[in-house]
């Protein structure tokens, strides 16, 4: 064994042994009556206390000597190389601890990591004073120092070793789900975001393409991170490989056999208005060399420790050129979307909806569904039933305005409140062509009553489509803004 493995073995030893003596020795007197509940103590106060209280997962004693361990990962004199190899020694700890344990440990760095308030407050006042005059680039400088926290340096150790990258990611999605009960962990999330904003720049990711002859292990990771459309089986999966198709990933570095986000792309002759074709298995390949349409039909990211991170535009600019570039006659590139926050919204908003029909409109509705005058709940129950709803049905046209509105009008803080409306409309694509029954499964009844949506990426009107959407107006195409306004 050699001296790294050695160094973390015992370190990792001797964390564990630390925290089981104390264990057995709180059990020891577990004799006595137990404790009342008590609000919980910061680390500063528990650092200086002898005994833990009740639910607390560490002693006062081993998280002493974790904070300790923390604070060699950085201390000064330490290299990158063995801040990285103690590092890794707490991510052996780490990864054996309870969920409670790791929390302490997130604490830890929290709470014992922060900013110098008083360094930065002296910084902001030196630069605020300066501003205007010739010492002003260099109090900005100070300030700038002065922001970043020893935790910032504390992560950055931990990304040195070898899965370090993976061990951080991997923190970030266990820890998210706890931010809202649990505010002290804020700065945490905060920090980390940031330093993967960083790490995770298009700049020093690798566009690959993904295809049958990719290693097993790949594969099999696009059906686990599948996110719009799952993946049945081996056939289905070698339909979206299919020489009319393409995939590709974003990779990283330090992450390289985990794609961040992928795209499946389907090459056809036109915008594509159901996913029934896309998806069966027996369809005939197109002929890819007459191919002008590329339509993007299922994008997912597979790391929830990256959410924040945003690549998704990034990805499908890349790829539209890479298509270009293999494909000369490609003139379109649009998707082909769920709009799954559209059942749950009517759901919500469709009494407000029937108030801005006029008499007439109101009066066929009312005939269609039974109900004169027709209430949301009458409505809803027709829906339910909207593959079975003729062209001309009143329900349907409802509906489609109704979609209509909530992709093109409906925004909350200036975004769309549609997710999947929110990623591309925000990757500057514009919505074009409501489909109805595009998605005739049971998950597209459940979320969208079947209805699919195509987002249309014009490359050329991108920053403009951006510019609208910064103006709280939602870019859209000609059709969709009649149906909003009838």
């Amino acid at each position: 064994m050699n001296a790294a493995s050695t160094w973390i073995s015992r370190n990792v030893d001797r964390l564990r042994s630390a925290d089981s003596k104390a264990a057995s020795k709180n059990k020891d007197g577990a004799s006595a009556a137990p404790p009342k509940p008590a609000a919980e103590r910061s680390t500063h106060e528990r650092l200086q206390a002898t005994l833990r209280r009740s639910g607390e997962a560490l002693s006062p004693r081993v998280l002493r000597r974790l904070l300790t361990d923390l604070q060699a990962v950085v201390a000064p004199r330490v290299s990158e190389i063995e801040g990285g190899r103690r590092a890794q020694a707490i991510a052996a700890w780490y990864a054996e601890a309870t969920p409670e344990e790791r929390r302490d440990l997130w604490l830890l760095m929290c709470e014992q990591f922060a900013p110098d308030a008083t360094r930065f407050k002296s910084a902001q006042q030196r630069y605020e004073a300066a501003a205007g005059t010739d010492d002003a680039p260099q109090a900005e400088a100070h300030l700038r120092r002065a922001m970043v926290s020893p935790r910032t340096r504390l992560l950055q150790r931990f990304a040195v070793f070898p899965e370090g990258m993976r061990f951080l990611v991997d923190l970030r999605a266990e820890l998210l789900p706890l931010l809202k009960s649990d505010k002290r962990l804020l700065p945490l999330d905060a920090e980390l975001e940031q330093l993967f904003s960083t790490w995770f720049d298009v700049a020093f990711l690798e566009l690959r393409r993904l295809s049958w002859d990719s290693p097993a292990s790949l594969i099999e990771k696009l059906i686990k991170y599948e996110a719009v459309h799952d993946i049945r089986s081996w056939a289905d999966l070698k339909n979206r490989l299919d020489s009319d198709r393409r995939c590709y990933g974003f990779f990283h570095p330090r992450l390289p056999n985990e794609p961040l986000i992928f795209v499946e792309v389907a090459l056809v002759n036109e915008i594509s208005s159901s996913i029934t074709p896309l998806l069966d298995e027996a369809a005939e390949a197109a002929d890819i060399q007459r191919a002008t349409t590329a339509i993007f039909y299922s994008i997912s990211s597979t790391q929830t420790g990256l959410r924040g991170v945003s690549f998704g535009d990034s990805l499908i600019k890349h790829v539209a050129e890479t298509l270009t570039e293999e494909f000369p006659r490609l003139r379109t590139f649009a998707t082909l979307s769920p709009i799954p926050g559209f059942r749950s919204w009517l759901s919500k908003n469709c009494a407000a909806q029937l108030e801005q029909l006029d008499e007439k409109r109101l009066a066929e509705l009312g005939r269609a569904v039974g109900f004169e005058p027709p209430q949301a709940a009458h409505v809803l129950a027709a829906a339910d039933k909207a593959l079975e709803l003729p062209p001309k049905s009143p329900v349907r046209q409802l509906l489609m305005q109704c979609a209509a509105r909530y992709l093109g009008r409906e925004l909350h803080d200036g975004k769309p409140v549609d997710p999947v409306a929110r990623f591309h409309l925000g990757n500057g694509a514009r919505v074009e062509r409501l489909n109805w029954a595009g998605d005739p499964s049971a998950k597209g009844l459940k979320q969208s009553f079947g209805l699919m949506v195509n987002y249309l990426y014009d490359l050329k009107r991108i920053d403009k489509h951006h510019g609208l959407l910064a103006q709280g107006r939602v870019p859209v195409s000609g059709d969709i803004d009649s149906l909003c306004r009838d």
